[in-house]
Formats: C-alpha cells, sequence, structure tokens
C-alpha cells in the first residue's frame, strides 16, 4: 500500500477507529526502535562467547534486518520499513549519532596523544600510510571492475577506500583489551596510544574526503573553499570556544544544581550550533560535535556530568538505530559473481596486510618483541563505528555505489572479528609471567631477622574514598621506623568496564598507569587524584608505592588481581568489603553490590596467597571515638583477635608488622576449658603456642590477652569489637577453637566470605565502629 507522504501525520488515532499505527510515523518508529535494540542485544548475548565486541552485533543486526536478509521479504521491509519511513530514522538515528561523536571527542585527550611518545606515534602513522597507499591499487582495481564507479572522480573514491582500509576503532580496541586482559600491559599501553592518534587522524582524512566530494560536480575551488573554512571552524573551536568552555567547567559546581542544569543544556546546544556549522561550511555535521568535544576539559567534574546524562540514551537506544539504517543500506546480495567476491577477498587481504604488516614491521624497528609487534599489528587492524560513518558518508556523497559499500561493510566486519581469536592465539600475557613460588606472610621462627624478605602487598581499592585508610594502614606497618622490614605496596583502582562512553574515557586517562606501575607523570602533574596522593605519600613515608588501574568486566575482574599477584610475587592481597561506610562517622554501610561480591569470592577461593577483606570504617581518621592513649605516642590501636589455626597465624604475623611505638597492638588469646584434644587439635595447638612465644620474644610493643570463651561466642566478639579503643581488629577468617567451632557453626552468615566471627564483626546492627581486616591462608595447591 502506497501512502501520500504528504498527508503523513505524526501519530494514529487508534486501532478502534480503523486507524493502523504503521502508516504513521512515530508508532512505526516506536516498532522499529523496539525491533533493532531486541535483535542487536539477542545477537550479543549469541557472540559473547566467543568474546566479541558489542558493535559486531549491532552491525550483524542492521544487515539481518536490511535486504540481505529478513528484508529480502519485501511485504516485511514494506511493513516495517517502508521507504517514506527511512528520511524519520536516519533523522533520528543521526541525532543519536551527532551525540555519540560528540563523545568521542569528548573521551579523546590531545594532550595525552602528544606525550605519547615517539614509538607509539610512529607505529600510528605507519600504520595508517601502508593501508593507505595499498588503497591506491584498490581503488584502481575496483573502479575498473565495479560497474559505473568508474564515474567518480579518482580522488574522492581513493581518499574513502583509503580512510577506510587505514583506520583503527579506538572505542573497539579498548574493549577488545580488556576483554582479553591486555589493557593494562605493555602491548595493550602503546596500542591505546597509537590508536588515539589514528582516531584523530581518521576525523581529519574523513573531513578532507567530504570537503573532496562536495566538488564532485562543481568548480575544484568549491573543495578548496570547504577545506579552508573547515581549517578555520576547527581553529576557532580550539581557542576561544576552547577558552570559553574551561570557564563553564570551572564554573560548574556540585552544589549548585540549577546553575550546573543551565551549564549542561548551554553544552548541548553547542554541540547542535557546532553540527549546523560544519553541515552549512560543507563538512559533515559530527564533524562539528567531534570538535566541539575536543574543546571540553578532560577529566574533570564537568566532563563526568555531561557524560552521565547522554552516555546511555544515546548509545544504549539511538545508536543502534544507525547500524540499523546502515543495514537497511547493506545488500549483500550486490556482491554477485566469482570477479566480485575475489573483489571481497583482495579488499580483506589488503586491509589485513597493510595494517597488520606496517604495524608488524615498525614495532620490530622499535625493539618491541616479535609475538607482541604481530598482536599490535592485528589489534590495530580493528574496526568499528567510524569504518561505518566513513562507508556510510561516501555512500551519501554517491561516491561508493551499492556493490562497493557492501564488500566495504563485510570487510569492516570480517577484521573486526577476527581481532580477538587471533590475539588469543598469537599473544598471551600469562606466558611472560616465570612462575615462582610465592613468598608467605609468616616467616619461619628460626629464620635470620637479616634474611628476612621485603614485605609486598597488592592493595586494591574502589575509589578515592578508599585512599585516606589505605594509607594509615600502610603507614601502620611501622616502615617509617629503623630496623623495620621493607614494603613494596601495589596499589590497584578497581574499575568496572562497561558500554558506556566513561568506561573508555577511564580508560584512556589511565592507560600510561599500567605495568610495571610506573605512575607517569606530566611535566610533574599528576591528572589522577589517586596516584597522585599515593605518590605523595610514597616520597615521605619511605615506602615503595606503585599505582595501576584495572579496568574490567566485573566477571573477570578477578584475574587481572590474580595475575598481578602472581606477576608481582605478593605475599598478601587487601580486597575492600563490597560494604563501605557512606561517610566518616556513619555506622550504616552502602552496598556496592553482589557482582562486588562475587569478585571477593573468586579471589579468595583461587589465590595462591593469603588474602585480607578489609571492611574500612575509617581506620585512622576518627580518632575522637578512642579512649585517651596512654602514651602521647600511641595514633592508633590495633586488636588481633587469636583463637587458632592457619588463618589466626597468619592474622598474628600481619598484627606483628604492625606493632611499633606508633601503633599498640593487642593480642586477645581465645583460650578453652582444659579438654581431651584429639591428635590434630594437638598439633595445632603446639603450632599455635610456638606462634605466640616468637610474638613475645620479638616485639615488646604488643600486649597479650587471655580470655576463656564459653557459652555465648559471637556476644564475646561483639563486646571486643565494640570497644571504642580499637581502630582496627584482625582476625582469621576460620578458626580452630573448639568452642567457637561448636558455636559458630550454626550462626547463619550473611557474608561466609568474612568467616563467623568476621561476619559478626562486620556486621553494622551490631553497632561495631572499629575497622576489621579478614585474613585467609591460600586454598588452592601450588
Amino acid at each position: 500500500m502506497e501512502l501520500n507522504i504528504t498527508t503523513m501525520r505524526t501519530s494514529s488515532d487508534g486501532a478502534w477507529q480503523g486507524d493502523n499505527p504503521l502508516h504513521h510515523a512515530f508508532p512505526l518508529l516506536i516498532v522499529q526502535t523496539t525491533l533493532v535494540l531486541f535483535v542487536s542485544r539477542l545477537l550479543a548475548l549469541l557472540l559473547k562467547p566467543l568474546r566479541q565486541p558489542k558493535v559486531i552485533a549491532e552491525i550483524l543486526g542492521g544487515i539481518l534486518l536490511g535486504p540481505s536478509a529478513l528484508g529480502r521479504n519485501k511485504h516485511f521491509l514494506q511493513i516495517i520499513f517502508p521507504a517514506w519511513s527511512t528520511p524519520i530514522l536516519e533523522s533520528v538515528a543521526s541525532i543519536g549519532l551527532l551525540f555519540y561523536l560528540f563523545l568521542v571527542g569528548l573521551e579523546l585527550d590531545l594532550s595525552s596523544i602528544r606525550r605519547s611518545g615517539r614509538k607509539a606515534i610512529t607505529i600510528a602513522i605507519v600504520g595508517i600510510s601502508l593501508p593507505f597507499l595499498f588503497g591506491v591499487g584498490v581503488t584502481f582495481l575496483m573502479r575498473k571492475a565495479i560497474h559505473g564507479e568508474n564515474k567518480v572522480g579518482y580522488a574522492q573514491c581513493l581518499v574513502f577506500i583509503g580512510v577506510a582500509l587505514s583506520i583503527t576503532a579506538f572505542p573497539v580496541l579498548a574493549r577488545i583489551l580488556a576483554e582479553l586482559k591486555l589493557l593494562t600491559t605493555r602491548i595493550g599501553e602503546t596500542a591505546m596510544a597509537a590508536a588515539a592518534f589514528n582516531d584523530v587522524a581518521a576525523w581529519v582524512l574523513l573531513a578532507l574526503a567530504v570537503a573532496l566530494a562536495g566538488g564532485n560536480h562543481k568548480s575544484p575551488l568549491v573543495s578548496l573553499w570547504v577545506l579552508i573554512s573547515g581549517v578555520a571552524f576547527v581553529a576557532f573551536q580550539l581557542t576561544l570556544v576552547r577558552l570559553c568552555m574551561n570557564w563553564v567547567a570551572k564554573r560548574s559546581s556540585s552544589n549548585d544544581g540549577l546553575v550546573d542544569e543551565a551549564y549542561i543544556c548551554l553544552t548541548l546546544v553547542g554541540v547542535m550550533i557546532s553540527g549546523f556549522t560544519t553541515d552549512l561550511i560543507g563538512v559533515h555535521a559530527i564533524f562539528g560535535a567531534f570538535v566541539f568535544g575536543l574543546t571540553i576539559p578532560k577529566g574533570g567534574e564537568f566532563a563526568a556530568k555531561l557524560t552521565k546524562r547522554i552516555e546511555d540514551f544515546v548509545s544504549g537506544l539511538l545508536l543502534p538505530l544507525y547500524f540499523a539504517s546502515s543495514g537497511l543500506r547493506t545488500d549483500v546480495a550486490k556482491i554477485q559473481g566469482v570477479k566480485a567476491w575475489g573483489l571481497l577477498a583482495l579488499v580483506i587481504s589488503v586491509s589485513c596486510t597493510g595494517k597488520i604488516l606496517g604495524t608488524f614491521l615498525v614495532a620490530m624497528l622499535c625493539m618491541i618483541p616479535v609475538r607482541e609487534s604481530l598482536a599490535l599489528g592485528v589489534l590495530m587492524n580493528t574496526k568499528g563505528l567510524v569504518e561505518l560513518i566513513v562507508l556510510n558518508i561516501g555512500k551519501e556523497k554517491k561516491i561508493l555505489n551499492d556493490e562497493m559499500f557492501a564488500i566495504l561493510v563485510l570487510m569492516a566486519l570480517f577484521t573486526t572479528f577476527m581481532t580477538t581469536p587471533a590475539v588469543m592465539a598469537i599473544y598471551n600475557p600469562s606466558w611472560d609471567v616465570i612462575a615462582s613460588p610465592t613468598p608467605r606472610l609468616l616467616h619461619s621462627p628460626t629464620k635470620s631477622s637479616k634474611k628476612q624478605k621485603d614485605l609486598r602487598i597488592l592493595a586494591c581499592i574502589h575509589g578515592p574514598r578508599s585512599v585516606p585508610s589505605l594509607i594509615n594502614l600502610i603507614e601502620s606497618t611501622g616502615t617509617a621506623f629503623e630496623n623495620s622490614p621493607p614494603l613494596k605496596v601495589y596499589v590497584m583502582h578497581l574499575v568496572e568496564l562497561t558500554d558506556r562512553s566513561s568506561s573508555i574515557m577511564m580508560v584512556h586517562r589511565v592507560r600510561k598507569n599500567g605495568f610495571p606501575f610506573i605512575n607517569r607523570l606530566c611535566q610533574g602533574i599528576s591528572r589522577d587524584q589517586i596516584p597522585a596522593a599515593f605518590e605523595a605519600y610514597g616520597r615521605v613515608g619511605q615506602v615503595t608505592i606503585r599505582h595501576t588501574t584495572a579496568i574490567s568486566a566485573l566477571s573477570t575482574m578477578h584475574q587481572d588481581i590474580l595475575h598481578v599477584a602472581e606477576e608481582k610475587r605478593v605475599s598478601i592481597i587487601i580486597l575492600p568489603f563490597n560494604r563501605q561506610c557512606r561517610t566518616e562517622g556513619e555506622e550504616t554501610m552502602e552496598n556496592l553490590g553482589h557482582d562486588w561480591r562475587g569478585v571477593n569470592q573468586r579471589v579468595l577461593s583461587s589465590a595462591n596467597c593469603s588474602v585480607a577483606l578489609f571492611v574500612d570504617r575509617g581506620f585512622g581518621g576518627r580518632p575522637e571515638r578512642r579512649a585517651a592513649p596512654s602514651s602521647a605516642t600511641i595514633s592508633k590501636r590495633v586488636c588481633v583477635l587469636f583463637a587458632g589455626g592457619p588463618d589466626d597465624r597468619e592474622a598474628l604475623e600481619f598484627g606483628r608488622r604492625l606493632a611499633h611505638p606508633s601503633v599498640m597492638v593487642t593480642v586477645v588469646k581465645c583460650i578453652q576449658v582444659e579438654g581431651i584434644d584429639s591428635l590434630e587439635q594437638s598439633h595445632e595447638r603446639e603450632v599455635d603456642e610456638a606462634a605466640v612465644a616468637e610474638l613475645k620474644r620479638s616485639n615488646e610493643s604488643v600486649e597479650y590477652i587471655e580470655k576463656v570463651v564459653a557459652g555465648n561466642v559471637a556476644e564475646t566478639v561483639v563486646s571486643i569489637g565494640r570497644s571504642t579503643e580499637n581502630d582496627l581488629v584482625i582476625v582469621g577468617k576460620e578458626q580452630h577453637h573448639p568452642a567457637m567451632v561448636a558455636e559458630l557453626a550454626h550462626q547463619q552468615l550473611k557474608h561466609a566470605e568474612l568467616g563467623p566471627i568476621g561476619d559478626a564483626l562486620a556486621l553494622s546492627s551490631h553497632g561495631i565502629l572499629s575497622s576489621i581486616l579478614v585474613i585467609q591462608t591460600p586454598r588452592t595447591k601450588k
């Protein structure tokens, strides 16, 4: 049924009045959007076991709905995607694309590209140049072989095909690196730096391509005027507009919501005005949005607010519509005959050869190992959204016909799809880790203190709120005192990787903070407050501190933690509990989510070293709640609850390392009424007695108390935790005290990963203000 577009209405009168909603613009758009989201999410779920990025599912979903598959049914196409609805669908998708490109500009930090280093920039330049040169021959062949392409100017066709062959998709690459656990490795750092430079170069080349296409049927001077106007627009944006946006970012305050709202609305209007300006010039509107995104100050609170406001709606709802509209333009059936499929094989081969070979050769010249160089070449061959944008603009400008468009879309799909399995086959970061015995926190009593090895700790944090307590815990080890054992602390900031643009912004900001845990600063100024805090403390506290950021999906984040622990041969991992205080002095604890709890549980079950769960209630930050110390030199009080067993002995050893003139450590040994021990219990008791005796001999700063535990064990434990004198209570996860085991065995645990005593101390309903450290010895066989 053909409809008259001039009489098309937005909404229908409803089915009860005999009106078909699918014959009206808005109801049909709702159906199209729902169908696109359903298909793309379903394909993403199916491709998840193959570890493919979401962009693959979205592109495939668009092709599936288009004339290549379901769209071959003319009845389906006429009902769901009629020709009259195409401009509406593409207009809505273009709005999403406009704001998505603004987010891309927002996440790209030009200053970080300048300090990426010659190696990354050289790799990026050669990785762009060689495929572009290969595109000269490919363009010549395709114009000869594909009917109608010889009518298009060679220069215009070359620029579009050259850009399509040479670009690297920065956001897609970041997620692939995170999925493969390569984000914080040397190869990941190099790939991210080169891809960031590549991304900027791609947009410059795209602007050039659009400018050249503008003069296709007009005087060549038109293209020149478009280029001059485009350069003037970029200069204006990166100077005057950038100054204005810096002022806006400084004025934006979290305390004044109305002002923030006005500035955010002003910025969103600026995105659309910038898009309109570049469209007026003759360059695509998305280029204006991208450049405007570059003007926003990076890493600040204002950029985070902008991203939070628009990313979910744009990336989750509107952007898939762009892939659907691209899929409706892609007709695989246009690739007919041996010659056409041969061209597809040729384009894929040239794209892979140019990108991989160019990157591989220059990486080898930069003294990067063979496996890493080859994997880097495969990673740089990743395509994505930018590729589709280039191809769609080329089709709009009549540079690419249907057959060439389909060939290049399939090339982009194949090169991106092959990235993950190819890199997994070529390079695995675990190959670089030399297997060696993991040092234990608990040393042998007979070992000389002179031969005692340094204590290596991997401390994980969720964010800035965890920093003060962790620094207090590190300071409590007494590293600043004479004859104290040397300490190395590896701080890992745990960041969840999602499909949100803010995750990629975080990736881009911290890509310099990877292995080998070197916090590189630009001219002595850190852009991240977390590494800056530890950098400052490391200089003052005479302790070696290295900072890194693990950006990963929560389902696989434990692999990052365990890999670092193995690679750095740490003695103990300190994990933040999945509940934390919202503000200082508040007993109520905020739940960070079940997924974070799963991260801790997987580390506990798989670690080859000791693991400690830190229930932070502001350790060392609230001295007002303690009783007056007996000595002016004592700043913190620590209580070690010792009931026996391997976990408690490890807790006792950690407490011994904390004991020094500034930290008072009290060991409360839980003893039982005399009874008959089994052979195993008798052996454990002997080892426990030896550990306590060693503690008494080695450290005079430890106060030793014995407490008979019988009857209500839980109440006794909670009473110790309620003591306002203690800043920190250290316990083992499992105890071998018969009375405790008998009573607590029937206790229903809310947090099984803390053990029975740790669970009782962690419950906020008991009114305990002390921080809790629950230690577990390795559960896996070495």
